[in-house]
């Protein structure tokens, strides 16, 4: 039995007990809510106020906030199936896994397009506004989409190829082991994930010690973006452990097999939702421009004109 198949069997062997199924689905539920009501009001925000889809850096954080919404939707969808219906249609699991991958690989993308976009504009602020345009953003954004198909899509094909047609009616525990199982789309998955992983990193680094050199010479504007540079750091980190997740589920499972399904909730906690709560500190809270124009619309809210 190889691993992923290991994986799926002590996830069946060991399940939850209604009282801590219906915890766990609670706790899921109220974060995601929560998060998306947040990123509901920041998207709302935006789209009143034309002075942000001039703005690049704006525009990428209303990508990446809806990119976060449609991900924590979607995870919560697959948590929750997975103790009701508990197995699913595949053909319908496939489709769930490859739109969760897309969004789930966007993020740290998208986040360091982000970080260059800061280290522009600090470091290079005349070119600022001929490198950085609208126009040039959106197709940035098609690039990220692009990227991560390129990605993913690949994890379908050969699935197509290798399985017989009697394998998409059949009915699953949606893992995306289960979904895409062939062993080629793992060492494809792992070769993609450090590729990503140095690539991003190395992003995240050069901006930051750029900004930080700049910094200490320069305005209060660079320090502010040096700090943002750094909590875009820790929301990679924390994205960036879907890249360490097989591996991390695989020493789970060696160290605690019949707490296997509690460890796979702290693993989904930490990587799929955790991350996605730090977008609205970084530009609900510390942005001044979109802190003011947020104040304004929850008033109006609180307090109807």
């Amino acid at each position: 039995m190889n691993l992923s198949s290991a994986n799926v069997t002590v996830v069946i062997e060991y399940r939850d007990s209604f009282t801590k199924a219906v915890t766990k689905n609670v706790i899921v539920v109220v974060l995601s809510i929560s998060i998306n009501y947040i990123n509901a009001g920041l998207i709302q925000t935006f789209r009143k106020h034309e002075i942000f889809y001039m703005n690049p850096r704006y525009i990428l954080f209303f990508h990446l906030v809806v990119n976060d919404m449609i991900q924590v939707t979607l995870t919560v969808i697959l948590f929750i199936i997975s103790y009701i219906l508990y197995r699913i249609n595949v053909s319908v699991c496939c489709v769930f896994i490859l739109l969760a991958l897309f969004v789930t690989e966007n993020t740290p993308l998208n986040l360091a397009c982000m970080a260059v976009e800061c280290y522009i504009a600090i470091c290079m602020p005349l070119r600022h506004v001929q490198i950085c345009t609208v126009r040039r953003t959106l197709m940035l954004i098609g690039l990220i989409w692009a990227t991560s198909m390129l990605s993913v899509l690949p994890d379908l094909f050969i699935t197509l190829a290798t399985q017989p047609l009697d394998f998409f009616y059949t009915r699953v525990f949606c893992l995306r082991e289960t979904a895409f199982s062939n062993p080629h789309i793992i060492k494809k998955r792992d070769i993609t994930y450090i590729v990503y992983l140095v690539i991003v990193w190395f992003v995240i680094f050069y901006t930051y010690f750029r900004i930080l050199f700049t910094a200490k010479t320069a305005s209060k504007d660079a320090k502010k973006a040096r700090n943002t540079i750094l909590l875009h750091g820790f929301q990679v980190l924390l994205c960036m452990a879907t890249y360490a997740e097989p591996l991390l589920k695989e020493a789970l499972l060696h160290w605690f097999p019949k707490n296997y399904s509690d460890s796979l909730f702290a693993c989904y906690i930490i990587v799929q939702i955790l991350p996605r709560s730090i977008s609205p500190i970084i530009y609900g809270l510390r942005d001044k421009t979109f802190r003011r124009y947020l104040r304004q619309y929850l008033l109006c809210k609180v307090i109807p004109q």
